[in-house]
């Protein structure tokens, strides 16, 4: 075969992550492959070329959604465009299904074969995006082992080739280290905050985060630690945190050595939460979005939890404070409990350690990889 050229797509963080991963192993495979599509940073010290930065795709909720699109109908025409320019072999869409699955039937027509990491969340809500799915995707990549079942069902090709955070989780430095590197105090606890990894939701949560973080400052001396999003711009979080009374230490790097040094994370619901689970850390799960968007969605969720790491479980493990019940004193009651109560804590990372082996120890950007290649 000669240098194919593949359109890859990643409209998030982690997805983004994810897609550089395959990328790496997939030149290890066909060194002078050319890939172009969208992404972040990642991707493109990977080698893509980024014709739309992610974070324009970066967009959740309907009323977000109706705003912005007259913007993503545009993308869809540059990416098309794009496609029938460069005569991509392949399209590797990667999560981001509002988006991905507009682009796909597009695709097909122009007779690219789309290859679809990270399934929508149809064991969720929108179960019949299963039938588009059955008419524009070649072969769906499995990152939960829960959902081979569903495709099987469905009569759709897929396989699990495992999580890719698995292969990602790589701890440069002790809980120490990272203490003395900081300037901690190993005797009071630090907690880290996770209030998302797109604009929006840190917009809608930080400032319910911030005002839970100045209490448990107060009455644990809690040390606090909040994660950026390298992707988003740096002068984001101390320009919404700066009326803060909270002493705070920000991190654009070293997030995973943070978040297993910390005695308790407060996430957003979203990946997040699975890493923290991954790396043994206690967490408390939140989210809020438009009241608009999630009255008009509740009604089709056929879940009962929101947090993945529950989902996996199959039992409410990890608090979760969605929406109105998402409030300061609902965060400082769920922190202090879990930082007070060693029997809670222990039970959390015990549930954590099964999810880890459950999940298993496959390759995943390796897989992906492989399976890129026989589809070509």
């Amino acid at each position: 075969m000669s240098d194919p050229a593949i359109l890859i797509v990643a409209g998030e963080k982690s997805g983004e992550n994810y897609g550089a991963g395959l990328v790496r192993e997939f030149r290890l495979l066909y060194p002078r492959a050319e890939f172009f599509g969208v992404g972040g940073s990642n991707m493109a010290d990977a080698g893509v070329d980024i014709l739309v930065p992610m974070d324009r795709l970066a967009v959740m909720g309907l009323a977000e959604v109706v705003k912005d699109v007259p913007r993503i109908r545009k993308i869809l025409r540059r990416l098309a465009t794009e496609a029938s320019a460069r005569r991509p072999a392949a399209a590797v869409l990667i999560d981001s299904p509002d988006f991905n699955l507009r682009l796909a039937r597009r695709l097909v027509k122009a007779g690219v074969p789309v290859l679809y990491y990270v399934s929508p969340t149809v064991w969720a809500w929108r179960k019949s995006r299963l039938k588009t799915i059955k008419s524009v995707v070649r072969k769906m990549l499995l990152i939960f082992p829960f959902e081979e079942r569903i495709y099987a069902r469905a009569g759709i090709p897929h396989r699990y080739i495992g999580h890719p955070l698995l292969e990602r989780l790589r701890i440069r430095s002790s809980r120490d280290e990272f203490f003395r590197a900081r300037g901690l105090d190993p005797a009071r606890p630090l907690i880290a905050l996770m209030p998302g990894s797109r604009e929006n939701e840190i917009r809608r949560h930080l400032a319910v985060v911030l005002e839970a973080a100045v209490r448990l400052q107060s009455v644990r001396r809690a040390q606090l630690v909040l994660i950026q999003n390298p992707d988003l711009d740096p002068a984001l979080l101390p320009r919404l945190s700066v009326a803060s009374k909270a002493d705070i230490l920000l991190l654009r790097e070293d997030a995973y050595e943070a978040m297993a040094a910390s005695d308790l994370v407060l996430s957003a619901c979203g990946t997040a939460n699975l890493e923290a689970a991954l790396l043994g850390t206690p967490l408390v799960a939140f989210y809020k979005i438009s009241p608009l968007t999630y009255a008009a969605g509740r009604p089709f969720v056929r879940i009962r939890d929101y947090s993945i790491v529950n989902i996996l479980a199959g039992r409410r493990i990890v608090p979760e404070l969605i929406q109105r019940r998402m409030t300061p004193d609902a965060l400082v009651r769920e922190a202090l409990r879990l930082l007070d109560d060693s029997g809670a804590r222990l039970e959390m990372k015990d549930a954590f350690a099964r999810i880890r082996t459950e999940l298993g120890e496959k390759r995943a950007s390796v897989n992906a990889a492989r399976e890129l290649a026989a589809l070509l």
